[in-house]
């Protein structure tokens, strides 16, 4: 990416993460309301993820499971019919609004509005140096793994996915990519791993 394109997706996150926050706050406050109202918890849910050259940083998102959640069943794997899931939580996942807080991470820099999705430590230090690429551009609140799949698809492939873009990125892919992800949300689909998603360590890399 230009040097002029790099200025101007950092102007393009601020804008768009700002005009998300204003005009999805009320979406926001509502989803609050339901989740408090569905079992008295914290509304938001803080988790540590892999940004920017492997610096760590906190994503923020509604909270759609139980308190605790990764401590108990499956742990960090979820997927549809997940017992820990609020009823509330399974509307607010398939409809991609418990990312909406995300537009906060945007406006401080951690994240940017298109870029790989941020994944969890323990599942970069199994990347080979290959999917490591990844690490080269700051996660996103969408991608071009999102608009080819979600989590539906084998997590090598979603990784190469990402890789492609990290070796592709213009300002006009990501123009494109923003525009393709609102079809992406109506679809509803690939929002759990289902037979063929999920984490898997690719061979080769380190545990």
């Amino acid at each position: 990416m230009k040097a002029w394109e790099r200025v101007a997706k950092r102007a393009l996150d601020v804008a768009g993460a700002s005009v998300g926050l204003l005009v999805s706050a009320p979406l926001i406050g509502i989803a609050a309301a339901l989740i408090k109202h569905e079992d008295g918890g914290p509304v938001f849910f803080r988790q540590g993820r892999v940004g920017l050259h492997g610096s760590d940083f906190a994503v923020l998102k509604l909270r759609t499971m139980v308190v605790d959640a990764e401590s108990q069943g499956a742990g960090f794997a979820v997927d549809a019919g997940d017992s820990r899931i609020l009823r509330i939580g399974d509307l607010l996942r398939k409809t991609s609004i418990d990312e909406l807080p995300q537009f906060w991470n945007v406006l401080t820099g951690d994240m940017s509005l298109v870029g790989p999705r941020p994944t969890l430590r323990y599942q970069v230090e199994q990347y080979t140096p290959h999917q490591a690429r990844r690490l080269d551009v700051k996660p996103g609140v969408t991608g071009w793994a999102q608009i080819h799949g979600r989590a539906s698809l084998p997590w090598a492939e979603r990784i190469e996915l990402d890789v492609w873009y990290v070796d592709h990125q213009s300002l006009r892919l990501d123009i494109s990519i923003m525009l393709r992800t609102v079809g992406t949300l109506f679809s509803r689909g690939g929002t759990y791993k289902g037979e063929a998603g999920g984490w898997q360590p690719t061979e080769g890399g380190s545990a």
